[in-house]
């Protein structure tokens, strides 16, 4: 008898295929046309979905990943809790090192799809032996059967998004885009996506998004590191004390920075305006839309595609809380924007 059950065979096949939203009330006094690849639709709430099930399967088929092997990352979050997923469907076990800057939010996440979270200092330099990237590195060499992700340092992760965030939105806008804005971290959404549209329409205008207190707009710049550029900041997944290479700074035209309190502030607003629930690096990436459109970089023809990477419920005890927002010095005299009072019946 024939199968009549419409079902997918694991969550992994939800991956991709994200929708591409019209922005209206947030981007009503801007000139063009906003839309925003929501990868908060992949069934991990982000992009790193992408990345997570490419690469292990991609391990897979050269035989590096085997029955009780150990995948080991470097992760802010997103890319952890997206290795974590693939880990139980495919039966790995999975280690993280963590950024202290990660959300409490997504800590508890990691830790609720079974990995084993080691939470690292934010503020030390790539080579201190605290930091995540050594951590990840001394844990990789301490596990026996194990791989290391890397994503830093990984072409598979910019391969990732050539092979399907890139065709996704070029089909999607039919080929009309103009402008790519996104967020610069590893670097891999945004080259690899970058990529794959200049191999089809090399006009289009490419621009990244870094934060103050990361080196990445400079090095694009003068491709040099400069040290001074570099402190603490509160966005996670954006803008880093290194350079990856798995960032292509060919492919993107130019970069521009933007501000923690600001980019919170801005996510609060799509949230707000759009209906859309969206992370930290979301609120940056419209922010720098705000900043372009300011400048006059669009014109009323002009088909912005902007990357809302992750779920705004991953930054519920940070940009979403009134406290954080006001330990931050983020509300002000000139910012009534606090989320609507709680009234009690009793």
């Amino acid at each position: 008898m024939e199968n009549k059950i419409n079902a997918h065979n694991s969550i992994l096949e939800l991956i991709g295929n994200t929708p591409l939203v019209k922005l209206n009330k947030i981007a009503e006094s801007f000139t063009g046309n906003f839309y925003a690849k929501v990868e908060a639709f992949n069934p991990g709430h982000s992009s790193k979905d992408r990345i997570a099930n490419y690469i292990i399967e991609e391990a897979e088929r050269q035989g590096i990943l085997k029955e009780g092997s150990t995948i080991i990352e470097t992760t802010s979050g997103n890319t952890g809790f997206s290795i974590a997923m693939v880990s139980i469907i495919k039966g790995y076990e999975c280690i993280l090192a963590v950024s202290s800057k990660s959300s409490r939010d997504k800590i508890d996440m990691l830790r609720s799809m079974g990995a084993k979270v080691y939470v690292c200092p934010a503020h030390v330099a790539p080579e201190d032996p605290r930091s995540y990237y050594q951590v990840a590195k001394r844990l990789h060499e301490e596990t026996s059967n194990s791989i290391y992700i890397n994503q830093y340092f990984n072409k598979l992760n910019t391969k990732a998004h050539y092979n399907s965030t890139g065709p996704e939105i070029w089909k999607q806008t039919n080929g009309h885009i103009t402008h790519l804005v996104a967020c610069c971290g590893t670097g891999g959404t945004i080259s690899g996506t970058a990529q794959y549209l200049k191999e089809q329409n090399p006009n289009v205008k490419v621009i990244a998004v870094d934060a103050y207190g990361s080196v990445l707009k400079k090095y694009h710049e003068t491709k040099q590191v400069d040290p001074n550029e570099i402190y603490p900041y509160r966005i996670e997944g954006l803008g880093k004390n290194l350079i990856p290479s798995s960032a292509d700074f060919d492919a993107i035209d130019k970069f521009i920075k933007v501000t923690d309190e600001e980019s919170a502030h801005t996510a609060r607003e799509i949230s707000r305006t759009e209906g859309i629930f969206v992370g930290y690096t979301s609120g940056a990436v419209l922010q720098a839309v705000k900043q372009l459109n300011a400048e006059g970089e669009f014109t009323k023809d002009s088909n912005i595609v902007v990357i809302f990477p992750d779920h705004g419920s991953r930054y519920m005890s940070k940009v979403y809380s009134d406290k954080w927002m006001e330990d931050q010095g983020f509300f002000d005299s000139k910012t009534v924007e606090s989320t609507q009072e709680i009234q009690f019946i009793k």
